[in-house]
């Protein structure tokens, strides 16, 4: 009998037990077991639900999945506060926003720019000096106020620090930027930014930017 259960349990590892009576014996299933037993549905139901995602993904035509964002503010909207004009307004959208906090938006460079003949007629790139001024034209946005017409464009552009470029900026791309304010002190009129500028999910370009607002 005993070498009955030896057998049994080096074959079923997990564990075993006896009955206690001459009529046999029968093997018990761990708990670790019974666990992940129960745990296969759900990864089942996992992997279901991620073909029927990419089912979904696959049926949407490629050119219905371009970066068309809905505009918080939309050009004219950015006009009617920014002072700036072609060829050097360099926001085309803003799509997110809070007064004094923060703003999402973006520029869509084109071959068309007029900076591109002269940087480089063989190559073009989008200068770097001039994605910094798009995320300061964005750091102006989220400090004014557009309700507020006697605010329109009373902001300078004070400094840069700790500017890196990551990557090229050429034709074609999005340029999405995200500018946010780390310190203002409203008795001077000084604000703190730090600026980043994605390409995709690329960072392209990151800057610590000074504004001094025009009632300073």
């Amino acid at each position: 009998y005993n070498c009955c259960v030896m057998a049994l349990a080096a074959r079923n590892p997990v564990g075993c037990a006896s009955s206690g009576s001459t009529s046999g014996s029968r093997a018990v299933v761990a708990p670790a077991m019974l666990s992940r037993r129960a745990a296969a549905p759900r990864r089942a139901a996992v992997r279901v639900r991620s073909e029927e995602s990419a089912k979904e993904a696959a049926a949407t035509p490629l050119e219905k999945t371009g970066p068309n964002f809905t505009p918080l503010r939309d050009i004219n909207q950015i006009m009617a506060t920014l002072p700036h004009r072609y060829p050097f307004l360099l926001v085309d959208r803003v799509v997110e926003w809070e007064c004094e906090k923060y703003a999402i938006g973006y520029k869509n460079v084109t071959i068309n720019d007029n900076f591109f003949p002269g940087h480089f007629p063989e190559r073009p790139i989008m200068p770097g000096v001039l994605q910094v001024e798009a995320m300061a034209q964005l750091g102006g946005l989220v400090m004014l106020d557009p309700e507020n017409q006697e605010a329109k464009g009373l902001f300078f552009f004070g400094g840069v620090d700790n500017c890196r470029f990551r990557k090229p900026v050429v034709p074609g791309d999005t340029l999405m930027m995200k500018v946010e304010v780390t310190k203002f002190n409203k008795r001077y009129g000084i604000v703190k930014m730090q600026g980043k500028g994605y390409v995709g999910q690329d960072l392209v370009v990151e800057a610590e930017m000074t504004l001094a607002m025009g009632n300073a």
